[in-house]
């Protein structure tokens, strides 16, 4: 699916064209969705720059997702959507940039494009060339890396004091399950967001060493230095948030094993409790027909007193020395 932005009154007016529709000339944004082979064809006609095939967005490799084209960058980066997904083409968006237009390629449903639908459709500030559009994007995108970084911050303190602060109950193992996989989500959600930090830096390197090329003007490039230095920050704040998680994860572990302890010292120490009236009545249990008090009248309630007094004094014993 082809979806052409072009200049109107009120900011850039949104068509979406049907199959065998041409592209406009005069079109600012061609946001490409899925597209086949023809729609991209038809887009890179327009565009006189190659557009990366579904396999290649899906390289690793650095010359795979950052290049220039005649007239035109190509920069494939992952978008906040990554966080909620390990599809890495469902969130990754191939930009083609040239002076006057945008080309973006995906595979899923980034909210960060949805957002700048809605904003270049409502604001006529924003130029009509591809330049611009893209800022528009990188100003949304580092927004909601920020929010998303906040978030995982909100739930990291959140349950840092269930840890430490009203504690998790010992007796109920599902409340540890739930603290531990809570944390892994945060987790993969803050690596995944590391991903994201790490692309963008790489494409606002790449972007500002070949601003010329797509006729950047002075405060742009500026402004594509600031972003990198936002991105930077976020990135810097991720790798904060991972030590954190590290520490929580031990420390919760370490709470559960200390639980663990407690409980397996009660059973040794229950059980050295009642060793001596055990040894009581298996001496009294010994077949032998010589023993003491084995005719004895008394001798069943004097053993059982025995085995009661063995084992008030050795609970006493421990009790003094606190293991009880």
């Amino acid at each position: 699916m082809i979806i052409a932005y072009c200049p109107s009154v009120n900011g850039l007016e949104r068509i979406e064209l049907a199959p065998e529709t041409p592209l406009p000339s005069t079109s600012v944004w061609i946001d490409l969705v899925s597209p086949t082979r023809d729609e991209q064809k038809a887009a890179e006609k327009l565009m006189g720059a190659e557009i990366p095939t579904r396999d290649e967005i899906a390289s690793i490799e650095t010359s795979e997702r950052l290049y220039a084209e005649p007239g035109a960058l190509v920069m494939t980066v992952q978008m906040p959507m990554a966080t909620r997904t390990l599809d890495p083409i469902l969130s990754s968006v191939t930009i083609v940039l040239s002076s006057k237009r945008l080309v973006t390629v995906r595979y899923g449903e980034p909210r960060s494009i949805a957002l700048l639908s809605k904003k270049v459709q409502g604001d006529a500030t924003i130029a009509h060339l591809g330049p611009a559009v893209l800022f528009a994007l990188l100003d949304i995108i580092v927004d909601r890396c920020a929010d998303e970084m906040e978030n995982a911050s909100a739930r990291y303190d959140e349950l840092a004091v269930q840890v430490f602060g009203d504690g998790l109950n010992t007796r109920k193992t599902a409340s540890y399950q739930v603290a531990i996989k809570q944390l892994g989500q945060i987790g993969l959600h803050v690596a995944k967001m590391h991903d994201v930090c790490t692309s963008l830096s790489r494409a606002l390197l790449f972007l500002n060493t070949h601003s010329r090329r797509v006729s950047l003007a002075e405060d742009q490039a500026a402004e594509v230095k600031t972003y990198g230095r936002d991105v930077r920050s976020i990135k810097e704040h991720a790798d904060a948030m991972d030590n954190k998680l590290a520490f929580l994860l031990d420390a919760t572990v370490g709470l559960v094993t200390l639980e663990q302890n407690q409980i397996s010292k009660i059973f040794t120490v229950l059980g050295l409790v009642f060793l001596p009236p055990t040894l009581i009545a298996s001496i009294y249990g010994m077949n032998f027909t010589n023993m003491p008090e084995l005719k004895w009248e008394q001798g069943f309630l004097f053993s059982l007193g025995m085995m009661l007094v063995s084992v008030v004094l050795t609970f006493l014993f421990f009790r003094w020395k606190r293991l009880l």
